[in-house]
């Protein structure tokens, strides 16, 4: 029954992993995959021709991820991107400059907080 109850929630439980092409990313959208999670890599525009990221992104197309477009700078596709999931993950690097990067994630907090299908109490109090 247990075993049951899990596999019901794996079904249901939709996994979006933002920053998947990156060091940690990428072995949190492997490990979602393999656990057996539907499981969304938010696609930005902003790797342009990165081709290592474009490849990475097609395998995990290929292991039956979902690519979703959204951007940092459009609110409305991040909006978009978290209200087709249940679980979002941030997994953005430091490759920026550290406020920047802070500022990257309120953009994705603003966006978790307006699409309203993510419950995750430490969002609200921001």
């Amino acid at each position: 029954m247990e075993i049951e109850i899990e596999r019901s929630v794996k079904k249901k439980t939709k996994v979006l992993v933002v920053g998947g092409t990156g060091y940690l990313g990428r072995r949190l959208v492997g490990a979602s995959l393999a656990a057996g999670y539907p499981t969304f890599v938010l696609l930005r525009p902003e790797i342009g021709v990165d081709i290592d990221k474009v490849q990475l992104l097609l395998s995990f197309k290929q292991q039956g991820a979902r690519l979703v477009e959204g951007s940092f700078s459009d609110h409305r596709s991040l909006v978009a991107a978290v209200r087709q999931v249940d679980v979002v993950i941030c997994a953005i690097s430091g490759v920026h400059i550290r406020s920047h990067h802070i500022l990257l994630q309120l953009k994705l907090v603003h966006a978790i907080k307006e699409a309203g299908n993510i419950k995750c109490r430490p969002c609200y109090e921001i």
